[in-house]
């Protein structure tokens, strides 16, 4: 139950913060500093841009979304912001073909400054390194 609870909270922020940022007076702008910036992109690859189908990729997240699930027991908390992250960003591939992300980190090192990402990309960062860390049984 906490992990349904926590993949649709997860999956209303990220739907409700595309919605806020998808209006011409909220893209690129510069936020710390310069080290966060908002910029609109639509990435029709998988993570990082790369250069994959689209049905694959929605058929790789659906296929992995659903081996999760059936371990959510395990770690609820973690399994949660998985799944409503994974969800958030294969609903919007299944309907617009590409996801929308809108966060850079300008300054950060190396690569990582061109990289864009979206707060469903956060959720399931944090969700997967809290699955990284759990305790054993």
């Amino acid at each position: 139950m906490i992990t349904a609870c926590i993949a649709v909270l997860t999956l209303g922020s990220c739907v409700a913060a595309r919605w806020y940022l998808d209006r011409p007076s909220r893209r690129e702008k510069e936020h710390a500093g310069g080290r966060v910036r908002l910029k609109a992109l639509w990435n029709e690859g998988a993570a990082f841009g790369l250069p994959i189908g689209r049905k694959v990729v929605a058929a790789v997240s659906a296929s992995l979304l659903g081996v999760l699930w059936a371990k959510r027991k395990e770690h609820p908390a973690s399994t949660g912001l998985v799944l409503g992250g994974g969800l958030s960003n294969l609903l919007e591939r299944l309907r617009q073909g590409k996801v929308y992300d809108y966060v850079q980190f300008p300054k950060a090192p190396g690569r990582w400054s061109q990289y864009v990402f979206n707060l469903a990309d956060f959720a399931i960062i944090l969700g997967g390194v809290g699955l990284m860390f759990r305790k054993k049984r």
